[in-house]
């Protein structure tokens, strides 16, 4: 048994997993984002610290290097986080004031940014190379301010939380819009179900509900399997109806045969009497026989099976050679002419049973002493089949008779009156149309037209 599962489950998990991909790869970009944020506001106030301290830089009489490292140069780099900031003065002759420790850099930019460590804490370093002028000449001096990366590290942290906080809340109002979609467009699907649910058992009519574009395909199918179905159940019910009329005759015959010969007075009474019971069933036999053949002829039409490429020709010419020695005993003479190779479309199943009864007919109908001949020709651009004799024909205003299903132009015949109503279905279900006419100087022939395969 096939499990079933919540097609509204499953697509919020795929959703889920997708959007929970993207917004790594969003958080990933942002925490870039937010680092490199935090490094350039952080940056700008280092460059004001570096710039405050190097304005101070002065040349003294002596010709040496003075700063005043002024104190709003180091308080506009506190902040909440309580950062320690660090800064050293460089010239010519080497350290000037500061930290001598703190760590510095030679750079041919204005000032230039760079990460480092001292004592043991992550640093942001921001250098300036600059001339403080004597009058005279120029002396080269080097400014270093640093600042440990707390608030960098908090801010980025801030921004980094409050971009997962929105794309956590997108998630969420994503997979609920989800949920609720997908409710309202499975509601549709909802009102087929019982649609479905509220018919009768027998009610097979196509399903007439309005569905989204995506689900007309399942309501499609479905009506085309209630179509087979009714189909089906139809020749169900003709088979079993017909069967009970048809066989209803026969059995009885059987049954009073029966009881004939169980109070027959001589062997000879009771040997006809089997023998006349023995007939009602061979004509049961071929009574079931037919019905059965018109039920596969319901079934094929509802199945619409796909039919093969049979040669029509070949197969006359080997259902006529079964016939020949029966229609010597009936005093018919049985023959065919052919064209060569004609090809149809078709199941040579169904078409050998078209031929069985167009021949079988022949034989039980035309008479003793009659010629009678199956032909296949190319006519008109389409197949022919051919079944003629000369017997005593049918009249006219019988064809429409003998066209209905139990109904025979001569009563005194045996049969069942199935012969030529298979013929016309069968015809029908391969796209051919069949055709009576009357013989001249008498005789009766039926003609079969069948759609001829192009490549011919």
């Amino acid at each position: 048994m096939a499990r079933s599962y919540s097609l509204r489950r499953r697509l919020l998990i795929w959703l889920m997993v997708a959007l929970l991909a993207v917004a790594t790869l969003a958080v990933v970009d942002t925490w870039r984002e937010a680092e490199d944020t935090a490094n350039s506001l952080s940056d700008r106030v280092l460059a004001g610290s570096v710039l405050a301290i190097a304005e101070r830089v002065i040349v003294t009489e002596d010709g040496t290097l003075e700063v005043d490292v002024p104190y709003v140069a180091l308080e506009m780099l506190t902040s909440a986080a309580q950062d320690r900031v660090f800064y050293r003065v460089d010239g010519p002759a080497g350290f000037i004031t500061g930290y001598q420790n703190l760590p510095s850099f030679k750079t041919e930019a204005e000032i230039a940014y760079s990460s480092a460590v001292f004592r043991g804490e992550p640093i942001r370093l921001a250098v300036l190379q600059r001339a403080a002028s004597s009058g005279v000449s120029a002396i080269p001096f080097t400014v270093t301010v640093a600042e440990t990366t707390i608030a960098r590290t908090q801010l980025t942290q801030t921004l980094l939380l409050r971009s997962v906080v929105r794309l956590a809340l997108l998630i969420l109002a994503a997979a609920l819009i989800l949920w609720l979609a997908v409710g309202l467009s499975l509601a549709p699907l909802n009102r087929l179900r019982d649609a479905i649910s509220r018919r009768a058992l027998d009610d097979l009519r196509p399903v007439e509900q309005d569905v989204p574009r995506e689900v007309q395909g399942l309501v499609d199918t479905i009506n085309s399997f209630m179509t087979r179905l009714s189909a089906a159940l139809d020749a169900l019910r003709h088979f079993t109806g017909n069967a009970g009329h048809q066989l209803r005759t026969p059995l009885t015959i059987v049954r009073t045969q029966l009881a004939l010969a169980q109070r027959a007075e001589t062997p000879e009474s009771a040997r006809r009497a089997m023998d006349t019971a023995d007939g009602a069933i061979a004509h049961a036999e071929r009574i079931l026989a037919q019905l059965l053949l018109l039920a596969r002829i319901d079934e094929t039409a509802s199945d619409r099976m796909q039919f093969g490429i049979v040669d029509l020709a070949e197969l006359a010419r080997s259902r006529t050679a079964d016939y020949v020695v029966g229609a010597r005993e009936a005093g018919i003479d049985l023959g065919i002419e052919s064209d060569g190779q004609v090809l149809v479309r078709s199941d040579p199943m169904l078409l050998g049973e078209l031929l069985n009864n167009l021949i079988e007919n022949a034989i039980a109908y035309a008479g003793s002493g009659a010629d009678a001949t199956v032909r296949v020709a190319v006519e008109g651009g389409e197949a022919l089949l051919e079944m003629a004799d000369n017997g005593k024909g049918v009249s006219e205003d019988q064809f429409a008779l003998i066209r209905r299903r139990f109904s025979r132009g001569d009563e005194e015949k045996p049969g069942a009156g199935l012969g030529l109503p298979i013929v016309e279905e069968i015809a029908g279900l391969f796209g051919g149309e069949i055709s009576l006419h009357m013989a001249e100087p008498h005789g009766f022939i039926v003609r079969v037209h069948f759609p001829r395969l192009p490549q011919q």
